[in-house]
């Protein structure tokens, strides 16, 4: 046999083998199992790619299901969008306590991070402002709020449960804990290397201020900030602040007060949307004027529904889960796709115009914020694009039957039902 001969024949041998292999393959891959090779347990005929001899947390990794058997749909690697307050350092004092999840622990997060606080009946943090802007809600009790606008103007208001306060950059607050136990709360910053452990504080301004000019500037003797801390307060023990209405009187001003609240009731608002599978309540710039730079959604998904397949595509979305058990899978090109469980106290994060899906896998109403760094809420409903495609374009790409493309829900249905 000749070289030109052996190697005419080593060539027609290694296409026929590639040809198996691609038959092979294109065998492999069905519906909810399209990759080759297939990922997933179900696909590892050897029983023991399931096992897991080494050092291990059970106690941990079972809080992890979708982690440790994922589906056959999830396929490559992407950044870790599950994050928890769970976990996160509380920094407590007498008075109440806070901790927070940043960019600095929380890689993916870049455009919100988040702060979990508690204060007591009376606990004050200490008046302070920020270089972001400070979203806020209400997870439990009732809360004191001041602050002062760019003209002057005050606000003292009291907020309670399912309530919002939003409070732009630079603009001095301060919070107080009301009733029988205080509050609970959430708030956001429109930065996600922002933290609550490091901000403008009152007390540590004027204890690095010199005397003779806090004299000049308050028009009164220095010796009257003899007693004041030389330690930042942080959060602190107060007493009752008494009567919303005196307390209005006592900060009140001749400029008025400002023209837009920096507060608003998203618990109390009307859906926007309410199926048999939950609801959902949005709070953005369009109704909550002042809030230029954060908008939201409250989304309440009831056992076996699931909030829709969809995408955001103006901002990323920072996740806070209040009540229920989720699971959520992130898509992105790739393709990626992964999933991941969520429980009360955790973040997700989806990047910008990245889809993804939010099942409730318990037994009681789930419930979660889906906050973005942008004054206006904007969604796209997969449903609702291929609803309002041209249904022949559609077939040509799923295959779907025209009767089957006819029952797509046409006008975003949000929540969907078991």
């Amino acid at each position: 046999m000749t070289n030109l001969s052996r190697r005419k024949m080593l060539a027609n041998t290694a296409g026929a083998v590639a040809a198996a292999g691609l038959a092979v393959t294109a065998k492999a891959a069905s519906f909810g199992n399209p990759d080759s090779p297939p990922e997933g347990a179900v696909n590892a005929r050897n029983r023991q790619s399931l096992t897991d001899p080494g050092p291990k947390n059970p106690a941990l990794a079972n809080q992890f299901p979708s982690f440790q058997d994922p589906p056959a749909t999830d396929i490559n690697g992407m950044p870790l969008f599950w994050a928890s307050f769970n976990n996160a350092h509380k920094r407590i004092q007498n008075g109440g306590w806070a901790r927070e999840v940043t960019q600095d622990d929380f890689a993916i997060s870049e455009t919100i991070s988040g702060v979990n606080m508690r204060l007591t009946r009376g606990g004050i943090r200490e008046m302070h402002w920020h270089q972001q802007a400070e979203w806020a809600f209400i997870l439990d009790g009732r809360c004191r709020i001041t602050v002062l606008d760019e003209q002057g103007r005050p606000s003292v208001q009291d907020v309670k449960t399912g309530d919002l306060w939003y409070f732009p950059p630079g603009l001095p607050h301060s919070l107080q804990g009301l009733g029988s136990d205080g509050a609970e709360f959430l708030l956001a910053f429109d930065n996600g290397r922002a933290s609550e452990f490091n901000t403008l504080l009152l007390t540590d301004w004027i204890a690095h201020t010199p005397p003779d000019v806090l004299a000049r500037n308050f028009g009164v003797p220095a010796d009257a900030f003899r007693n004041i801390p030389l330690d930042n307060l942080w959060i602190f023990q107060g007493d009752d602040p008494g009567p919303l209405a005196q307390a209005q009187r006592a900060a009140a001003s001749s400029r008025g007060a400002p023209p837009q609240p920096f507060i608003f009731s998203l618990g109390d608002l009307k859906p926007v949307v309410k199926t048999r599978g939950g609801e959902v309540r949005i709070a953005d710039s369009s109704n909550f004027n002042v809030s230029k730079t954060v908008s939201a959604a409250l989304v309440t998904v009831h056992p076996g529904g699931m909030r829709e397949l969809h995408w955001h595509p103006n901002a990323d979305e920072w996740q806070y889960y209040i009540q229920g058990d989720a699971r959520m899978t992130v898509f992105d090109t790739g393709p990626k796709a992964q999933t991941a469980d969520f429980r009360a106290g955790d973040v997700g994060y989806v990047k910008k115009s990245l889809g993804h899906y939010v099942q409730n896998t318990g037994n009681t109403d789930l419930v979660f914020l889906e906050i973005f760094k942008s004054e206006r809420y904007a969604e796209v409903s997969l449903s609702d694009w291929l609803a309002h495609t041209p249904p022949q374009l559609v077939e040509a790409h799923l295959n779907l039957a025209p009767d089957v493309i006819a029952q797509i829900p046409r006008n975003r249905p949000d929540v969907v039902p078991v």
